[in-house]
């Protein structure tokens, strides 16, 4: 018996974190004991992004609650891609991509979870017990258990077939068929007996569930936790530049501090449940300042720290909260040149030759420069409209030339408004 037993369900629960579940009276007996739990990750890049977050920190939250969880990285599966909530049919990666990505996603996998101690994680990969499985045993052994209509009835079908656009390939109708196996191999080697996912995965989760009750005559459990969208109903962790990712190589630590320091009082509260290990007496306080003193973005500041500290560690944060404050209002004249490269080592900026200093650099120009307007029209109007900042001083004519005497060090920092930055750096 667990001592704290009844408390993961309950977590989940005052989280919102529940979205479906199969009898939810037998899972919480059987989550009263350790219990084996697993969540699937599709490898379609070396790094897991910001959507991948919600799984990972459910699959986190397990293990806290004294259950072993398992991390599935999809080998064999991201060789024909889930078509649930998809609407076309997904590029195929070459074995050398996949493998790749699988490398880089277990690599990351230890920031979130421990793999020592009684109820250690482990990664598997559904490669390592597809790879040698010939197309009729697996028709032989598995496919003759899928009873057609039942996966017919599947929302991640029909949705598609019901498509005058766009049908579904039998090789993504087969999806369903390996992961509901990935669920049969891990209960009769890991004794996994509960899978988790996004709502999406549902139709695949009860696919797994009934293909073990056929073939090893065993009770399994599925849990579902609501997609990770913004109030307006788009996808979180999409930025102008694409997705948000956990891997500084692609994504910044300080971009992502921003896209979460940055995120809408319409969404703080849900992303803060969902994402963080927030606790209910924290997230009460935080929840009454959104409402009373949202100018405050007491919310927001919690969120992106955690966040940040969770996926980059403390010392990344501290340099981005640094680098922050300097972008958005702090002194800049007091820095030495090697402490001004020190904390924007993390912050993305534009090369720019220092000749262009020699004879003045317009305003217009070094706003077009920092990619903060698309056109000098654009520039000239955020100018005299008084939104620009040169080192965080507001700068009101158009004609405004820079030079040296402008720069902090080797950096010129601009900003429009109050959110929007840009750092060029003079070499």
């Amino acid at each position: 018996m667990l001592p704290n037993s009844q408390s993961i369900l309950d977590e989940l629960h005052w989280r919102g974190l529940i979205h479906q579940s199969t009898d939810e009276q037998a899972l919480r007996e059987q989550l009263s004991k350790p219990t084996v739990v697993y969540a699937g990750f599709d490898p379609t890049a070396e790094s897991l992004h910001v959507g991948s977050l919600l799984p990972l920190m459910m699959l986190r939250r397990f293990q806290q609650a004294g259950h072993q969880p398992i991390a599935l990285v999809g080998g064999a599966t991201g060789m024909i891609g889930d078509p649930s909530g998809k609407s076309d049919e997904r590029q195929l990666l070459s074995k050398d991509v996949l493998a790749a990505n699988v490398r880089g996603i277990q690599n990351q996998m230890e920031q979130f979870l421990d793999f020592t101690g009684p109820n250690a994680a482990i990664v598997v990969n559904n490669f390592d017990w597809m790879q040698n499985f010939s197309f009729l045993d697996f028709l032989r052994d598995v496919g003759k258990n899928f009873p057609i209509n039942v996966m017919l009835t599947k929302d991640s079908v029909k949705s598609r077939l019901e498509r005058s656009d766009s049908g579904l390939s039998y090789t993504e109708f087969s999806y369903m068929l390996l992961q509901a196996y990935d669920f049969v191999v891990l209960a009769k080697n890991q004794n996994c007996l509960l899978q988790i996912g996004g709502s999406d995965q549902w139709g695949n989760i009860t696919a797994g569930i009934d293909l073990g009750r056929r073939m090893l005559a065993k009770h399994l459990y599925g849990l579902t936790c609501p997609l990770l969208t913004t109030s307006d109903g788009k996808k979180m962790g999409k930025t102008e530049k694409g997705a948000v990712w956990l891997s500084a190589d692609r994504t910044s630590p300080f971009e992502f501090y921003q896209y979460f320091i940055n995120v809408a009082d319409a969404d703080v509260l849900m992303t803060l449940r969902f994402l963080s290990d927030v606790s209910e007496s924290q997230y009460r306080e935080l929840e009454t300042s959104v409402k009373e003193k949202p100018h405050e973005r007491a919310a927001q500041n919690f969120l992106a720290q955690s966040i940040t500290r969770l996926v980059h560690g403390e010392d990344k944060l501290q340099a981005v909260q640094h680098a922050t404050k300097l972008l958005f209002g702090a002194e800049l004249s007091a820095l030495t040149q090697t402490q001004l490269n020190e904390i924007f080592q993390n912050v993305p900026s534009q090369e720019v030759p220092r000749e262009r200093l020699a004879s003045g650099l317009g305003i217009v120009d070094a706003l077009c420069l920092a990619n903060l307007a698309n056109s000098k029209s654009e520039a000239r109007r955020s100018v005299t409209e008084g939104a620009a900042n040169v080192n965080n001083v507001k700068v009101t004519s158009p004609e405004r030339i820079l030079n040296e005497s402008d720069l902090a060090g080797d950096y010129l920092i601009l900003r429009i408004g109050k959110k929007r930055y840009g750092l060029l750096r003079f070499a």
